[in-house]
């Protein structure tokens, strides 16, 4: 079964701009900015799996929207880096939200202790497959957030 791709499916039906307060394609970039705060620009071409002009135009549409700001790397002028603004982290805060609404109802097979387990397999495998995040070390894994996390879920 291809399941990853399967589940993904049932998620991506269930998410729309008007719930999310923006389009998927964007709370994507913004997801991985609140990780990676500064990330250089061409990092996110291989991160969300775009083209350099499609990322470019993400990137436009969230300026304009004022959840992040470019600005030239001070160690190479040639490259730009990404930092979210306050009202790109409140966006993203806000979407998150709806969003982990929309996966409890996806995994709602899942008991509360599954859903925490599923949840660190993911951020480990997430972890493995992307740059590392500024501050990411062995052995932290959020564990403590998580559970927190989903603790609404479970009553």
């Amino acid at each position: 079964m291809v399941l990853i791709p399967r589940l993904s499916k049932q998620v991506m039906r269930r998410c729309s701009p008007e719930l999310l307060g923006m389009d998927l394609r964007l709370l994507m970039a913004l997801s991985y900015l609140g990780d990676h705060d500064g990330a250089p620009q061409h990092e996110l071409v291989d991160v969300l799996c775009m083209d350099a002009k499609n990322v470019v135009l993400v990137l436009n549409e969230l300026e304009d929207c004022g959840h992040l700001v470019r600005r030239r790397d001070s160690e190479d002028r040639r490259r730009h880096r990404v930092f979210l603004t306050d009202a790109g982290r409140e966006a993203l805060a806000r979407a998150a939200r709806v969003q982990g609404g929309i996966e409890d109802e996806v995994l709602q097979a899942l008991d509360p202790e599954e859903r925490l387990t599923l949840w660190r397999l993911l951020t480990r495998a997430v972890r493995g497959a992307e740059p590392a995040a500024p501050g990411d070390a062995e052995g932290d894994d959020g564990d403590a957030a998580a559970a927190e996390k989903l603790a609404p879920s479970a009553a």
